[in-house]
């Protein structure tokens, strides 16, 4: 769980580095995603059944719609903005957990989650004074959050029934399909990357790419809420990533909203810790 909220915080780096579209990085790392798990599936032995794609349908069409429109927001404001607010799942979470998952919702769990959402928003807050900060870029963020937060409870619903190899290939599939056609309207034809795109495309797969795989093993096995409290540590880090490589300047005022978020973070994990072993 903790090296998938690493990865995918590299991976917010590395999209905005990458010679390509948003959108189109989006359409062809899904592409190539399908391609490699789909020969791992089938090398292994392994089949993928129609009942299989069906179940995983739901989480591929929204996962596909959300890599999109966040990677298309990472070009257009700063990495902490759009990964902050991207990462705001445990408020829609709180709720999905409660009533669809019937996990338990302690009131501390909650208040919990209201401080390390205040430390995010310290975060949005210092970066949005940056010259780079584009509203445009946020509203693409913020939508990219919901569907983030969908994608949650249908992977994790997914993974009740599909083992995790099967679930990675045939959630790419369907975001490929998802994602084919807006990709060719945006670049009017099948823009087919060249061989340093192919390599970028191929870093994204397999670091935030491993995230996903990970992030989906875990759901079969860490309560929802925790996970998407554990995900709040992914601005942080992609903050961090942001000023050593892509020199965005980090203020006072980010600093403390990354320190009340870990923070928060650290007594999540302790608590659930406790809980398990106690």
């Amino acid at each position: 769980m903790i090296v998938a909220v690493v990865c995918w915080s590299a991976g917010n780096v590395m999209v905005v580095e990458a010679p390509m579209s948003g959108l189109q990085v989006a359409f062809w790392r899904i592409a190539l995603g399908a391609a490699v798990f789909s020969t791992i599936v089938y090398v292994s032995g392994r089949r993928i059944t129609p009942a299989m794609l069906r179940a995983v349908a739901p989480a591929g069409v929204v996962i596909s719609i959300e890599i999109a429109f966040f990677f298309v927001a990472l070009r257009s404001t700063t990495v902490a903005n759009a990964a902050v607010i991207s990462n705001l799942t445990p408020l829609v979470l709180l709720g999905v957990a409660s009533r669809a998952f019937h996990e338990r919702v302690t009131g501390l769990l909650v208040a919990v989650t209201g401080v390390a959402t205040i430390g995010v928003a310290l975060v949005l807050f210092g970066s949005s004074q940056h010259t780079t900060w584009q509203p445009w870029g946020d509203v693409l963020a913020f939508v990219s959050m919901f569907f983030f937060a969908a994608y949650f409870a249908f992977a994790k619903k997914g993974r009740a029934t599909v083992p995790i190899l099967e679930f990675q290939a045939c959630l790419w599939i369907v975001g490929s399909v998802t994602l084919l056609p807006v990709a060719i309207v945006d670049a009017g034809g099948l823009d087919v990357p060249d061989g340093t795109q192919w390599l970028w495309l191929a870093a994204l797969l397999a670091v935030p790419g491993t995230g996903h795989m990970l992030m989906n093993w875990a759901h079969a096995h860490v309560r929802l809420v925790i996970a998407s409290m554990l995900n709040l540590s992914v601005p942080a880090l992609s903050t961090a990533g942001a000023f050593l490589f892509l020199d965005e300047d980090v203020n006072a005022v980010q600093v403390l909203g990354v320190v009340i978020v870990i923070s928060g973070l650290a007594f999540v994990v302790r608590r659930e810790v406790e809980l398990r072993t106690g």
